[in-house]
């Protein structure tokens, strides 16, 4: 279950929701809520139902009801590849030009292209394009965009997202609307876990430090605080107990929370000693990037960070 985002952004929505131009520019940090910010705005702008306190949609019209099944037949969300066609992790995350055009989309990566997409006429009010990770496209995807963009096909709307708006091509700057998604108070997370159905949670609220779509998957991110912690606390145990953690670490190992999950856990520790894990850290994943042998990986990430917190002896 997702949390609404007008619970939690509303005065965004309620800045976008006249929004008559042709592409909005969502920047504010990572799981802080853009994606379920941008579907809010395609629900508002498709939305045949009355409104709610912000303009969000009803949720309740056969749009707001295919918005939630999540098979809006107006709304396409692009985003990079994080898998190569093996099926293992993506080297550098990119949006290429075969996302904008099936022409060029040689290794049949995207199922449905923008381009083509756009063609078609709405099939309630307004075509809503997403770009989720506006920082990775490529100069020719980009440059693929910026007609659609400037003459979008019957009136359709682009809502970029992106962690920091420098990164992002000044030609999509230029022609965007540019908002910022701020974290929420912690207060706002507490009540999105009790609208949840959930007990109050003061690690994973201190975790998601207001970054709302970190409840979206609250038990994964439950799943590496417990790991990280046992790990963590495994190091001063001893070499062998910490190369054991190691072992069942690697087993378990989640790249999109354990990284975050392993850092929360040291937020207690020295600076120097962060400094010097947050090295150890940054080494591993380029090794697991690289495909070297992930066993080996990580003992010697459980002998860096032993030796980061000075528990080598």
């Amino acid at each position: 279950m997702t949390l609404p985002a007008a619970l939690l952004h509303g005065p965004l929505l309620e800045q976008t929701g006249a929004f008559s131009g042709n592409a909005l520019l969502l920047t504010g940090p990572a799981r802080v809520g853009k994606r379920a910010a941008a579907l809010a705005i395609a629900g508002a702008h498709n939305c045949s139902g009355t409104r709610g306190m912000y303009g969000e949609g009803c949720g309740v019209c056969p749009s707001c009801r295919a918005l939630a099944a999540g098979a809006h037949p107006d709304v396409l969300v692009v985003e990079p590849r994080t898998t190569t066609s093996t099926g293992k992790a993506a080297r550098r995350k990119i949006i290429p030009v075969g996302a904008v055009l099936s022409a060029r989309d040689k290794a049949h990566e995207y199922e449905t292209h923008v381009f083509e997409f756009l063609e078609v006429r709405p099939t309630f009010r307004r075509r809503v394009v997403v770009v989720d990770g506006a920082e990775y496209l490529g100069p020719e995807a980009a440059n693929a965009l910026l007609k659609l963009v400037e003459e979008p096909p019957h009136g359709a709307l682009f809502v970029f997202l992106a962690e920091d708006r420098r990164s992002v091509l000044p030609t999509i700057q230029s022609r965007s609307a540019r908002l910022d998604v701020t974290p929420v108070p912690d207060r706002a997370i507490e009540r999105g876990l009790a609208g949840l159905g959930e007990e109050a949670d003061p690690a994973l609220v201190a975790f998601a430090a207001g970054r709302a779509g970190v409840l979206d998957a609250r038990e994964a991110v439950r799943a590496a605080l417990a790991d990280a912690a046992e790990f963590t606390g495994a190091l001063g145990e001893g070499l062998l107990t910490a190369l054991e953690a190691a072992e069942r670490l690697e087993k378990r190992w989640d790249a999109t929370w354990h990284p975050e999950a392993l850092r929360f856990a040291w937020r207690d520790h020295a600076p120097h000693g962060r400094a010097r894990a947050d090295t150890a850290l940054e080494a591993l994943q380029s090794a697991l990037e690289a495909y070297a042998s992930p066993s080996l990986s990580f003992q010697v990430f459980a002998l860096r960070l032993r030796e980061a917190f000075g528990l080598e002896a």
